[in-house]
């Protein structure tokens, strides 16, 4: 089994942040919260992110390798700022790799300013091997950032600098010290699970293989992407995985009083099409396309419901070769819905407030 090391910094959450204030219905986020937060930004600066962020990831190989103890979300802006505006783009992306013929492909269309179709195809062939699959609109967007490389560095290092100054600033000093208490909680997880089983807590039922093929694997908590999790080699043999830390009695948007996670998961369950869904994983795991056969219902449909169940963690997720994914359910998880619902109706209720009208 590889070694486990930990890494406590706030600059994952600056960036998960923004991917998730981009993608609110994929997080169980209300979307109007998360408007409201983009309408911080000047228009120029929301405008951008709205491209932008529909194919950047969270760059976590490049947030790892900063050095240890300044990986603070001003660190990284500062980190951000020294690199020179046109390698902005390659250090945030995927393409990570030199060699590889993505990196290679973007290359020449940061060298041409311009690309060709044959180049639109090698991209999106190449993303759909990492399990990633853009639309043709996202696909123009991210080839229009690597043809003017240096314009888009400059506009990102400005547009997320605002973005820090004008929210995560203050959401920072909120969630600090939820993650120590993330990492603690997970620390003493690790003292009684081997690294598979811990993975599949901390990730609420993501299972990794081939764990043996690695030298260390990176865990580092994160309070934005609960209940998901993002995951990258940072080398060959180096696995970092971002899981989320909040517990239930945290919320992500401040002053919520309902039970978030109950909430999202009676959601999910309130559909006949995920509850037959959940019928089918509790004979057997299977994966998208066995489902879509079996539902008779078209594999993106699938896929929408499988993904709302994910987000209420009602589902566990094998990681097959060619990014396909095998689907269980997580039978823990459904009774600690059960559990969950009668323990909220039993709790006391908050103290009424007055109503000056009945005074």
């Amino acid at each position: 089994m590889p070694a486990l090391s930990w890494d406590e910094a706030t600059a994952y959450d600056l960036f998960v942040s923004l991917y998730v204030l981009h993608r609110p219905e994929q997080f169980g986020l209300r979307p109007s919260w998360a408007a409201g937060v983009r309408s911080r930004l000047p228009a120029v600066h929301r405008e951008f992110f709205e491209k932008a962020q529909s194919y950047l990831p969270v760059p976590l190989r490049w947030l790892y390798l900063l050095p240890a103890g300044a990986r603070n979300a001003a660190d990284a802006l500062t980190a951000l700022a020294l690199i020179p505006a046109a390698e902005r783009l390659a250090s945030l992306s995927h393409s990570s790799q030199p060699t590889s013929l993505l990196t290679k492909t973007l290359r020449n269309i940061a060298l041409r300013q311009s690309w060709s179709p044959a180049e639109l195809e090698v991209i999106r062939t190449q993303y759909q091997r990492e399990g990633i699959f853009f639309k043709p609109p996202t696909l123009q967007l991210l080839c229009e950032a690597w043809a003017h490389p240096a314009e888009f560095g400059e506009q990102y290092l400005q547009a997320i600098t605002v973005y820090h100054q004008v929210f995560f600033a203050e959401e920072e000093d909120r969630i600090r010290p939820a993650l120590a208490d993330g990492t603690r909680r997970a620390v003493e997880i690790a003292n009684r699970l081997p690294i598979p089983e811990l993975l599949e807590e901390l990730s609420r039922g993501v299972h990794f293989r081939d764990l043996e093929a690695l030298d260390e694997v990176i865990l580092a908590p994160s309070y934005w992407s609960t209940p998901l999790v993002f995951y990258a080699r940072v080398q060959p043999a180096q696995l970092i995985v971002l899981f989320g830390c909040r517990t239930e009695d945290q919320n992500l948007i401040p002053g919520d009083t309902m039970p978030g996670g109950l909430v999202g998961s009676l959601k999910a369950i309130a559909d006949p099409t995920r509850l037959a869904i959940l019928r089918f994983l509790a004979v057997e795991p299977l994966t998208p396309a066995e489902l879509a056969r079996r539902l008779r219902l078209r594999p993106p449909t699938v896929i929408h419901h499988l993904n709302a169940l994910r987000l209420a963690s009602l589902v566990e997720i094998t990681l097959l070769p060619a990014a396909e994914k095998r689907y269980a359910l997580r039978e823990e998880a459904v009774q600690a819905v059960l559990t969950g619902l009668q323990d909220f109706l039993r709790s006391p209720l908050p103290p009424a407030e007055d109503d000056p009208a009945l005074s």
